[in-house]
């Protein structure tokens, strides 16, 4: 968004901001855009990193639309805007005239929840904008997921907006049956069909069987990532164990510099027979195999009141087909949002099929929309083949599909396993593949595990380096320090153990021998069987002569009566006790974002409480609880947890 087209100042108009990590804000943003749009707000949504705070005067209305990531922080496309709102110059009047709301996405197992979002709140205050309506919080952990939170909020939300915001006389809201235009359409390039070359190249690169592996180049110009080679997909579960779980190694050329608790993104493709499935049901095989490109869809609009295409750097994608852009960009196995049934809705003459798809929009039909698409975890492409009746035209693809957004893995690399004998940086990763079957008996598979799960090594993929929440300091590096990672939690924990003996190889070599003074480690590790998943347990052994560490392991399946990391803990109450209260130890917490981290939680509050030896030493639960608090105020308590 251009400087001139920030200031401008406008009738009626709406800024939707988004800070984001996986995608999720970004897709919140979106349904604010579309409902302002649909209340006559000229509505522009864009990350908050492409806007300058001083521009938010010139919008009648500025919505925000942030995730919380790490120990409470902004994402990445949010933290230029942040530090600029954190200038010590800025006077309290600096936003006088800004009307804001805000809407948080968190997850209440962190200790932090929606921190984010609620310090960009009290810092907007701080600087003199005013609050016009009461923010609203999502909790990944609600029962009925984003939605259960989102839906009511937005409509008393859109009830506000026409009552501070009143329409014109005659002016009326457009209806959600009445369609949105698109803002950004595909067309044929000017050639009449795309070349044999091209034809070739897609078909030899998409054939195969999805079960078997094949050998990848990842070519898409996907802005600010690094190309990087998979040297290792290894399975470390037996093929018989309920899971498959893969070390993966990456390398890339140059010298890349990362610490514990960073991640790499990646963002996965789509298979053929999926990418041909859509093109069937559609009716879009004579289009297929064109070349397109992306264009604005109204060529009068002004270029700077442009909105952001949905997809970055497109435009340099060497020969795109409308089958390479489904294949590559969009998110055709996602569970479907709200937004996706509004959109196909336009594209049915079915009544029936037509009235059934608005329903799933209905905010009174929240639970129809929960039991349809998120508890079956019902996919896009068997939406569409369930409303068959439903075709979209492929020119308005991008505004209808959800565009693949990276995710996120642990690096589980440290110390001398971050380098390539050529000088480079390699990635290594635990990557639990991503297969169950669903309470209608049908197999699912994570979009973008099933993508690495069949990558031959020699394969390249476009991987994005992501900075972690986990910011040790070298006091915690080297002081005592308890780390908890069930299952492939564990990753983080081993990039911070490599880390570890880093430091140790180095005092000694620097000290002439000598022990660096450094606390112990403890490693509470989790898995069902010690045999099946117990992840780099040789490793454990050989790091354990080099520095303090030990490890404790709870396996649930291995006996009669299940054991979990937390009831390690209380086994072991006055050990943790003097780790942490005697000795300052520090506490690292990750893996899955369920019960696990606020049990963990639980069973340390119990060991201040009657771990001491004796009764002086030991706390009340309230104490406890407090003390467990200031130690996630100073950074002793960090979790990442997904």
């Amino acid at each position: 968004m251009s400087e001139r087209q920030a200031q401008r100042p406008r009738k009626r108009s709406a800024l939707v901001l988004y800070g984001s990590e996986t995608g999720n804000a970004q897709e919140v943003a979106e349904e604010l855009g579309t409902l302002a749009e649909r209340l006559h707000f000229i509505t522009q949504v864009s990350e908050l990193n492409h806007v300058k705070p001083e521009a938010l005067s010139s919008y009648t209305i500025v919505i925000f639309a942030i995730s919380t990531t790490g120990q409470g922080d902004l994402p990445a496309n949010a933290r230029t805007f942040w530090r600029s709102l954190l200038l010590k110059k800025l006077p309290p009047t600096f936003l006088n005239g800004v009307s804001f709301t805000s809407f948080g996405l968190g997850d209440s197992s962190y200790p932090k929840f929606n921190w984010a979002a609620r310090k960009l709140c009290k810092r907007l205050l701080q600087l003199g904008a005013s609050e016009t309506y009461l923010n609203g919080e999502a909790d990944q952990q609600h029962p009925e997921g984003l939605e259960g939170t989102l839906i009511p909020w937005i409509t008393d939300f859109r009830k506000h907006l026409l009552d501070t915001y009143p329409l014109p006389e005659g002016q009326h809201p457009i209806p959600d049956d009445v369609q949105l235009p698109p803002k950004w359409v595909l067309q044929s390039q000017d050639q009449g069909s795309a070349d044999n070359a091209v034809q070739g190249t897609q078909e030899q690169r998409l054939s195969g069987d999805v079960s078997k592996s094949r050998l990848d180049h990842d070519l898409r110009p996907i802005p600010d990532t690094l190309t990087a080679t998979l040297i290792q997909n290894k399975r470390v579960t037996p093929l018989k164990h309920w899971q498959d779980v893969r070390h993966i190694s990456l390398t890339v050329p140059d010298s890349v510099n990362y610490v514990p608790g960073d991640m790499i993104s990646i963002t996965p493709k789509n298979f053929a027979d999926d990418v041909q499935a859509l093109i069937q049901m559609m009716g879009w095989e004579e289009q297929a195999d064109q070349l397109v490109s992306l264009v604005p869809a109204d060529s009068q609009h002004p270029e700077e009141d442009l909105p952001s295409p949905p997809i970055a750097g497109l435009e340099s994608y060497p020969k795109l087909t409308l089958r390479a852009l489904i294949m590559d960009y969009l998110d055709i196995r996602a569970i479907p949002r709200r937004r996706f049934f509004s959109a196909i809705a336009h594209y049915t003459s079915d009544e029936t099929q037509k009235e059934r798809l608005q329903e799933f929009t209905d905010p009174e039909f929240l639970d129809d929309l929960w039991d349809y698409t998120s508890r079956p975890r019902r996919s896009i492409l068997e939406v569409l083949h369930e409303f068959h009746t439903v075709k979209i035209p492929w020119q308005h693809a991008t505004s209808v599909f959800p565009i693949l957004r990276g995710r996120q893995f642990s690096i589980a690399s440290g110390g001398e396993l971050k380098r390539t004998p050529e000088g480079g940086a390699k990635f290594e990763l635990l990557i639990a593949i991503v297969k169950y079957k669903t309470i209608i008996k049908r197999i699912r598979e994570g979009v973008c595990t099933k993508y690495i799960s069949v990558l031959q090594p020699g394969s390249t993929l476009k991987v994005h380096l992501q900075r972690g929440g986990l910011n040790s300091s070298l006091g915690q590096l080297t002081g005592p320090t308890v780390l908890v990672g069930p299952g492939t939690g564990v990753a983080p924990l081993r990039s911070m153990i490599w880390e570890k003996a880093a430091y140790v190889k180095a005092y000694k070599e620097e000290n002439a021998g000598a022990e660096p003074p450094i606390g112990p480690t403890i490693l509470l590790y989790g898995g069902r069987n010690r045999t099946a998943d117990f992840f780099f347990d040789e490793e454990w052994q050989q790091l354990s002569k080099l520095i303090r560490l030990e490890v404790f392991a709870a396996f649930s399946r291995d006996q009669k009566q299940k054991v979990y990391v937390q009831d390690v803990i209380r086994d072991n109450l006055g050990f943790f006790f003097r780790l942490l209260h005697e000795m300052s130890g520090s506490v690292y917490v990750c893996g899955s974002s369920g019960r696990m981290p606020q049990a963990v939680r639980e069973a340390l509050v119990e060991a201040f409480q009657h771990g001491g030896e004796t009764e002086d030493e030991r706390f009340s639960r309230d104490e406890a609880e407090e003390y467990l608090l200031g130690m996630e105020k100073s950074g002793r308590y960090k979790q990442e947890t997904w």
